[in-house]
């Protein structure tokens, strides 16, 4: 996923290589692996990442505060397993789990949902701080759902659609907003979020 932002020069070199027709036996790189048995198969999978790469797969993202931002994940995360069973959905509380390890799913997934509390007006700083991570990998061709809990303001969900949408995300309603912990109805809400999700 670090190469995403290049991905149109990474496109481009590879096409050049091809049009050059060399035998390659083997792909040395300066740093990591050297493949020897069928090179040309990184070549091809950096070509197919270089094209806006998706896989079935959503990936739920966010933080929580006193675990209503938590619930509503979950909730997401089994509505997407009970409307679409072959979609793949992998689930991150960002607080807990290495970021680079939560962008190679992003980097794979169609879609996320990503929730926060209100805090301070605005999203809680674990989510910032992933938010600026997320703007600088530049992915295209995805979708992306908004979730969050407040207890005074309420501004966490905007936020979030707002740099999502910023980031080139195409953020689906509705989102699920609700005041301190999640009830029947705004847990009811995620069955339309989703189905926007999978559109």
């Amino acid at each position: 996923n670090i190469l995403n932002p290049f991905s149109p020069l990474v496109k481009a070199k590879v096409e050049e290589i091809q049009k050059l027709n060399l035998p390659i036996d083997i792909i040395a790189t300066s740093h990591g692996a050297i493949w020897r048995e069928n090179p040309l198969q990184i070549v091809e999978k950096y070509y197919e990442w270089s094209q806006a790469y998706q896989e079935d797969q959503i990936t739920v993202v966010y933080d929580t505060m006193w675990d209503g931002t938590k619930k509503l994940a979950h909730k997401i995360a089994d509505e997407i397993a009970k409307q679409s069973p072959d979609t793949r959905v992998k689930i991150f509380n960002i607080s807990k789990t290495n970021k680079n390890d939560i962008m190679t799913e992003v980097f794979k997934s169609k879609a996320i949902a990503v929730g926060s509390p209100t805090v301070g007006n605005s999203v809680i700083s674990s989510v910032a701080g992933w938010l600026d991570f997320l703007r600088e990998l530049k992915f295209k061709n995805k979708k992306a759902a908004v979730f969050g809990t407040y207890g005074w303001s309420g501004e966490s969900t905007k936020v979030l659609r707002e740099e999502l949408t910023k980031y080139g995300f195409s953020v689906v309603e509705p989102e699920i907003k609700c005041n301190w912990n999640p009830d029947a109805d705004d847990f009811g809400k995620s069955e339309e979020l989703v189905k926007a999700l999978l559109a």
